[in-house]
């Protein structure tokens, strides 16, 4: 595997060939095309030692509901028995990682852990805390980005156009060839712990989680919708994304993975090209933002020409205003904006358009950026599959704050964020079809 894939945080100390490799396995959940999984088990057979893979399940995280915790917790469900027939332990400790992940490697008397890569904040912490207190040596691998976040670029990005070029001249050489996870010896398994956890029912009618409908997902994108992706993908009426977001956010598939099957497989160039831009250099500028920005979830991380046109409009007069109640309950004047957050509410995805067009309006009818910005971040992260995630918080902060954007032309509220209006919808799709399609359940809280 690529070296540029790993850092060291913590030296290794001596280790026996009883002492165990320990895998922190948390925001990449497979086994398959799982580059830090992969490390691990290198480690592993260079010392002849046991593998181990750890994973911490949290009572709460950023304000998912339970229904992201059951849609996840189906797809471990999954993990504890691929893992079980490659005679590799899978735990599932219950608890905050920072108590519980020091436990388990100091009891186990590991030699390294390996943690998977992710540039939030709360994530950041509990590594920190972890590397403190085991005695161990400690590495991070990124299996969540084709390119790794914190080689690609080593300072924050301005905009798509300065990361795109970046993305581009490493892409071909980040997919290089995945190896296979082998089946370990049978006495590997001395390690495992019982497991008293319950697993519980997915809640979503839309959507199968778990490694094996991630694979699944993927192979019916590419036969079924990626010849038009480029047409039809930023039509909210239409069905005509990848879907293959909360797979992603949970890495229940390889980002990589999925930019090698597309990119072979047999579609127009300008589809290929159109998700590509998505997938890679969209979604690694959000991870960039999120690890070079240490307030990507707060005004103070915005431009400073947006921070300077929020403060010049800030006791503008907003034609409408509504509580994070209204909001939530999606009873506001606008049925374009109650249709998106119906959407959000009953089936934890909302198409990237409209999330958009929701975030900005969210803006417009609060009192302050900063009072926006805290609604809009709540209602994502506790409705969305692929909430808490830095797409999320980089969407947010573009539609909020002209992260990643320019400066347009003035008007009130917005001062020179870019604007977005009712009118814009119905010139690009069909809104009343996708207003009907939203508008006839009630709200599944």
């Amino acid at each position: 595997m690529k070296k540029e894939r790993i850092r060291t945080l913590k030296e290794a100390g001596a280790a026996t060939k009883s002492t165990p490799v320990v895998y922190w396995m948390s925001r990449d959940q497979r086994i398959s095309d799982n580059w830090a999984l992969v490390h691990a088990q290198e480690l592993a057979d260079q010392g002849n030692r046991p593998l181990l893979v750890v994973f911490t399940l949290v009572s709460k995280f950023l304000g998912a509901k339970r229904k992201q915790f059951d849609f996840m917790e189906v797809g471990l469900a999954e993990l504890t028995r691929d893992f079980a027939k490659l005679n590799i332990p899978f735990t599932v400790l219950h608890g905050e990682p920072e108590t519980t992940i020091p436990q388990f490697c100091n009891k186990v008397e590991a030699s390294v852990l390996v943690m998977d890569f992710s540039p939030l904040r709360i994530n950041r912490e509990w590594k920190k805390d972890v590397v403190s207190k085991v005695n161990c040596g400690v590495v991070e691998v990124d299996a969540h980005n084709v390119i790794p976040a914190f080689f690609v670029s080593d300072k924050k990005e301005f905009a798509a156009y300065t990361i795109r070029p970046k993305v581009h001249k490493h892409l071909k050489d980040f997919l290089d060839s995945f190896p296979e996870i082998k089946v370990r010896d049978a006495k590997n398994m001395s390690h495992a712990a019982a497991s008293d956890h319950t697993t519980p029912k997915n809640p979503y009618s839309w959507i199968e989680p778990g490694e094996k409908a991630a694979k699944k997902a993927l192979e019916h994108f590419i036969s079924n919708k990626l010849p038009r992706y480029h047409i039809d993908h930023n039509d909210p009426s239409l069905d005509g994304q990848s879907n293959l977001s909360p797979y992603l956010h949970f890495g229940m598939i390889s980002a990589q993975r999925v930019a090698q099957d597309v990119l072979k497989a047999d579609a127009p160039h300008d589809a290929k090209e159109a998700f590509i831009e998505e997938l890679v250099v969209r979604r690694e500028l959000a991870e960039n933002f999120c690890l070079y920005e240490p307030n990507y979830d707060s005004p103070l991380g915005f431009p400073d020409w947006a921070k300077k046109t929020h403060t010049k409009h800030a006791d503008d007069k907003r034609e409408y205003t509504y509580d994070l109640a209204t909001l939530e309950s999606a009873k506001t004047h606008d049925e374009a904006w109650n249709a998106a957050q119906r959407e959000m509410i009953n089936t934890g995805k909302m198409h990237g358009y409209m999330r958009m067009y929701w975030a900005k309006k969210i803006l417009e009818w609060t009192p302050d950026v900063e009072t926006a910005m805290k609604a809009a971040i709540y209602l994502n992260d506790t409705y969305e599959l692929d909430g808490r995630d830095p797409n999320g918080y980089t969407g947010i902060a573009w539609s909020l704050g002209g992260v990643h954007d320019r400066a347009w032309f003035e008007r009130s509220v917005f001062g020179q964020v870019r604007y977005m209006n009712e009118a814009g919808l119905k010139r690009k799709f069909d809104l009343a079809a996708y207003i009907k399609k939203n508008s006839a359940q009630s709200l599944g809280f």
